[in-house]
């Protein structure tokens, strides 16, 4: 049997997890980062593009065999693929739908093929646009080709300098909870990392110490240069809940005016609760030179972190993974630095930067500029068999009528529902789209459009949802 591709694994889940879909949404849980926790862990250990992963047996060249319980759907999807619509067919279908008004007045699209790489269809798909919350894409590929999809961020308890200090440290989780049981899936953990500290403060016979925070790790302007927005927080390397005044775990909300000290100040409570006195209120400190962690707790592997930014939109995860790609690339952990290490991430994976800019991580910023080419490029190289650490770009994507910011976009009798991952966009006159969509002869095809002046969102994503459709189902 033929080496089963990216393209046909996922258009095999896709078509049967379209008839299943009732029953799968209904049961299929716990879910975390719109991903099962368990599908979520699978995708991340995957190490090679191929087949699904039943078993430890492999195929020629080390990729897995086909699934044995689907050779029904993939031999059908390989018969399908020689009778794929030519690229001219899929352009008569878009171009009238590219005229719809309520896309502004720029409209850019890219459609690629990401077996082959070949361009189905573009137009203006190398013109640079402001990309709205579509920068994401960018924003992972370049977090995962810096740091890895296992890599995991560190919130540490060390001794401080002074007697009796201990000092809180900030690594830059956006995943660190104060809660006992975050409603956000894994993460870090404030109430565990305040038992392990307290253990061993006991252990070292020591019951009442001072608390210090650290949250120097960020450099440059905490606030976002969109200002005071409840889109997102203070960008600060310790923030609990990402800073916010109630139980939600995504969408806009009022946040704390000092996330670094909110949390010291959690912290502080928890301490309390486990038997060790701290006196006087959390205040800024450094641990002592050379001193080792008294307590350690890790975020959710990168891989979740992606994928529940890319699934709910998270503002903040992203601007945290900016970051993280900065430290990784030897820059300043700034919205400079993490501008910088981005686009040269993206570059060293054989992706055209030119004329682009990421002056942020999460869209927000519309100095932002991308091209549609750009993402529909990203996209490929995560499908493909060269970079199997960007894997959760498209794991990640919400799912049409089921998920994310698309649970209720494509839904229903759409042809898109259920086949379409997509990542959202949305400024005032701004609109965007990007993701993959299993088309009607099984291919996986990457696709971003990208607008510019629309006259309002409600009319722009109906438009938009019909094209990312018609790549679905045209004839």
């Amino acid at each position: 049997m033929p080496l089963v591709k990216t393209w046909q694994l996922i258009a095999g889940s896709a078509v049967a997890g379209l008839a299943l879909s009732a029953a799968v949404v209904a049961s299929a849980g716990p879910w975390d980062s719109g991903q099962r926790k368990a599908e979520r862990d699978k995708a991340a250990s995957w190490s090679r593009t191929g087949g699904a992963d039943h078993g430890s047996g492999s195929g020629p060249g080390g990729l897995p065999q086909a699934a044995p319980s689907a050779p029904g759907v993939l031999q059908g999807v390989g018969r399908a693929r020689s009778q794929a619509a030519a690229p001219d067919g899929l352009a008569a279908a878009l171009r009238p739908l590219l005229a719809d008004r309520a896309l502004g007045t720029v409209r850019t699209a890219s459609v690629v093929d990401t077996a082959t790489g070949e361009v189905l269809y573009e137009s203006g798909a190398r013109d640079a646009m402001t990309p709205a919350s579509t920068v994401k894409i960018a924003t992972a590929a370049a977090a995962l080709a810096a740091l890895g999809p296992e890599h995991q961020i560190r919130t540490t308890v060390a001794p401080g300098a002074d007697p009796g200090q201990i000092v809180l440290v900030g690594g830059g989780d956006p995943s660190l909870t104060a809660k006992k049981k975050s409603p956000a899936g894994s993460g870090g953990s404030l109430p565990k990392l305040a038992g392990d500290a307290a253990a061993a403060l006991k252990a070292a016979g020591t019951y009442s110490v001072t608390l210090g925070y650290d949250d120097s790790l960020y450099t440059g302007p905490a606030r976002h240069p969109i200002g005071d927005n409840p889109n997102i927080a203070l960008v600060t390397s310790l923030a609990a809940d990402e800073g916010r005044t109630d139980d939600s775990v995504s969408g806009p909300v009022d946040r704390v005016d000092d996330p670094a000290k909110e949390a010291a100040r959690a912290f502080s409570a928890l301490l309390v609760e486990h038997g060790i006195k701290v006196t006087g209120a959390p205040a800024k400190a450094k641990p002592a030179a050379g001193a080792q962690p008294l307590a350690v707790t890790l975020s959710t592997p990168l891989s979740g972190l992606v994928e529940r930014m890319l699934t709910n939109s998270d503002n903040d995860i992203a601007e945290a993974l900016a970051r993280q790609t900065a430290l990784a690339s030897g820059q300043p952990a700034s919205f400079e630095g993490a501008e910088k290490a981005v686009a040269a991430r993206l570059a060293s994976l054989g992706v055209d930067v030119t004329g682009t800019r990421f002056a942020d991580g999460s869209g927000l910023n519309r100095e932002d500029k991308v091209y549609a080419g750009l993402l529909t490029g990203i996209l490929t190289k995560a499908a493909g068999t060269d970079h199997p650490e960007l894997r959760p770009v498209l794991t990640g994507l919400p799912v049409a009528g089921f998920t994310g910011t698309l649970r209720a976009r494509n839904a229903g009798s759409s042809p898109a529902a259920g086949l379409l991952r997509a990542k959202t966009g949305t400024l005032s006159g701004v609109n965007s789209l990007s993701g993959t969509v299993v088309d009607h002869s099984g291919r996986l095809l990457a696709f971003a459009f990208l607008t510019k002046d629309t006259p309002g969102p409600e009319g722009a994503e109906k438009a938009l949802d019909k094209l990312a459709a018609a790549v679905a189902a045209a004839p």
